[in-house]
């Protein structure tokens, strides 16, 4: 990984880096080997977010109200595609679950670089922002009511790619997650407006956060 590389990876705040490194060093048993989590798959977090592959996961209020634009905006039946998005796709499964009546039915997909997500089965699509066309045979283009998207690098070229993914998955409506500093290339490349809510992350990040979209939210302005 280049200099320029590490440059555009979201940053942790100082204090919350010092804190996480007391943190994973109490969770070492004497074998060096890290204790697993005891929690559900689908819970956020059940992963341990891999830095390297700048990953931050969002807090639990943030995937809650994200998974439930999701749900609103797909509408009944309909399909999510997460790009680069695993949180959010794990709430979606939360609340499905919580769903008993199905009111709301919607499946959702995870296009995920990072291959410890295919412990979710069919519903995990191995992805590489570096080939943003390059997927699976059956996923056929404008086939999701809704695209939620949080490219892993805040960088143009980054940004340009993962907005070709979007567009060939989506029927019209979209939801980027990225940097505030992203606002003027989200506008070029996807015709996207920013919102007024404050996305957050399980660990404080150094560089603001927004979200933005291309059709009226009630959830989101």
């Amino acid at each position: 990984m280049s200099d320029s590389d590490e440059d555009d990876i979201p940053q942790l705040s100082a204090a919350t880096l010092a804190a996480l490194q007391e943190f994973y060093a109490e969770r070492i048993n004497e074998t060096g080997q890290e204790q697993p989590e005891q929690t559900d798959n689908y819970t956020v977090g059940a992963l341990k977010e891999d830095w390297h592959m700048s990953q931050f996961w969002y807090s639990d209020e943030t995937a809650t109200r994200l998974a439930e634009e999701a749900i609103q905006q797909a509408g009944k039946q309909g399909r999510i595609a997460c790009v680069s998005a695993p949180s959010v796709y794990q709430k979606l499964k939360q609340l499905e679950s919580q769903r008993e009546d199905g009111s709301h039915g919607v499946s959702s997909v995870l296009f995920e670089f990072d291959r410890r997500f295919a412990v979710y089965g069919e519903e995990f699509i191995f992805y590489d922002y570096n080939n943003p066309l390059c997927l699976p045979e059956h996923i056929l283009p404008q086939s999701f009511d809704f695209v939620i998207a949080d490219p892993p690098y805040l960088s143009e070229e980054c940004l340009s790619k993962v907005a070709l993914t979007v567009k060939f998955l989506t029927k019209s409506k979209m939801l980027l997650c990225t940097g505030a500093i992203m606002e003027e290339l989200a506008g070029k490349l996807m015709n996207l407006k920013i919102c007024s809510y404050l996305p957050k992350h399980s660990h404080n990040l150094a560089n603001e956060f927004r979200c933005y979209v291309n059709y009226e939210s009630s959830l989101l302005s």
